[in-house]
């Protein structure tokens, strides 16, 4: 059984490699899905595959690599259509997203 999650991670989680970490780790556990930066100063993630190796993903994304300070993670159903493998995206400024 598969489990598709959307995560926004808040903290000091830029300009200390954290989604190069994210890439090795989520590949470590076989899922598929992209991290990103955000322009607000998070970082956000879709992870996609098995349930507890999406769990565990979520639980290592608490701590991130050394050098991150992670506050806190909001995490939401996502409906887990990606492509296979893990990605790490350019950078998105949520502004844009919105037309403005």
């Amino acid at each position: 059984m598969n489990k598709a999650v959307k995560t926004i991670i808040h903290g000091h989680v830029q300009g200390v490699c954290y989604r190069h970490w994210a890439v090795q780790n989520a590949t470590q556990l076989n899922l598929d899905g992209w991290v990103r930066n955000r322009a607000d100063g998070t970082v956000e993630a879709i992870f996609v595959g098995k349930i507890e190796d999406v769990d565990e993903m979520i639980n290592r994304a608490q701590h991130g690599p050394s050098g991150a300070k992670v506050d806190k993670i909001d995490v939401k159903e996502a409906l887990g259509i990606v492509a296979t493998g893990f990605t790490q995206k350019p950078t998105v400024d949520i502004n844009q997203r919105r037309g403005h």
